[in-house]
């Protein structure tokens, strides 16, 4: 299995940020909120975490009809939120929230399953990431739009990989808080620090230095080759980390686990 897992990772290739110009607007001086509460309530009861650094896993088996319907109701708030009359900060938890609790649902809509690649929309996907799960202003939108056509190029910041979850065990971890404007920073500081020193992210063995398939699929989000991403990679490593990767003479693999992240 860990094999075919790994293949499965070698194979995608990951689409671009190619930006989607009507959601760069925003109303800057808007003091507007969204309320996540409802999906903090979910997190609070059926994401766990676990080791140090962190690994949070979701028990999507326990999910109760009553909390799959509170989920339903906040995504449909969700939706129906004029999102392009919010300021910048408003919106960018608005979209990892949205995509993280449309992530959720779209499992507990098939559950159970081992993977998120096996929920298909068609003979030859590689699974949902292309599917219109959601509409927002008028408009059709996939989780692949919402991450490569929205939050990549307009917020341009590669800690949004360790934010944006896939319901995978290779993924970084899905935050245990509802992600708000005061504490985007720090959630994103702290998915980077979990990941980048969780076996997950990256792992030394021997001679071999195995990386997360994230740092390849994306390389352009770190640096564009394999000295930016090991940049990057030290500006969030713990010191014996840091120490093994300067100045590394190491054969980089890749590795990916599109495991279900559950219990």
């Amino acid at each position: 299995m860990a094999l075919v897992l790994q293949s499965w990772a070698s194979a995608w290739a990951a689409p671009k940020a190619e930006p989607w110009p009507k959601w760069e607007a925003q109303d800057a001086a808007s003091t507007a909120t969204i309320d996540h509460s409802p999906w903090q309530q979910i997190l609070d009861r059926y994401l766990s975490a676990s080791g140090d650094p962190q690994a949070t896993r979701f028990d999507y088996g326990a999910v109760s009809s009553q909390d799959k319907s509170l989920l339903e109701g906040y995504l449909s708030t969700l939706q129906n939120t004029r999102i392009l009359t919010y300021n910048r900060a408003e919106q960018f938890a608005y979209w990892i929230n949205l995509y993280n609790a449309a992530t959720v649902n779209l499992i507990l809509d098939h559950y159970p399953v081992e993977s998120i690649r096996d929920i298909k929309f068609g003979f030859f996907s590689f699974g949902p990431w292309n599917e219109k799960l959601l509409k927002v202003e008028g408009e059709s939108l996939s989780l692949n739009d919402i991450e490569h056509r929205i939050l990549r190029p307009i917020w341009k910041d590669n800690r949004i990989h360790y934010a944006v979850n896939c319901a995978s065990i290779g993924c970084p971890n899905l935050a245990l808080k509802a992600y708000t404007a005061d504490n985007t920073q720090s959630l994103l500081q702290q998915g980077a620090v979990d990941y980048v020193n969780h076996p997950r992210g990256v792992a030394i063995s021997g001679k071999e230095l195995q990386l997360s398939s994230i740092y390849d699929w994306y390389q352009s989000d770190f640096g564009g080759n394999e000295e930016g991403v090991i940049e990057h990679l030290l500006k969030y490593a713990k010191p014996e980390l840091g120490r093994r990767l300067s100045g590394h003479d190491l054969d980089v693999d890749y590795h990916y686990d599109w495991g279900l992240n559950t219990p």
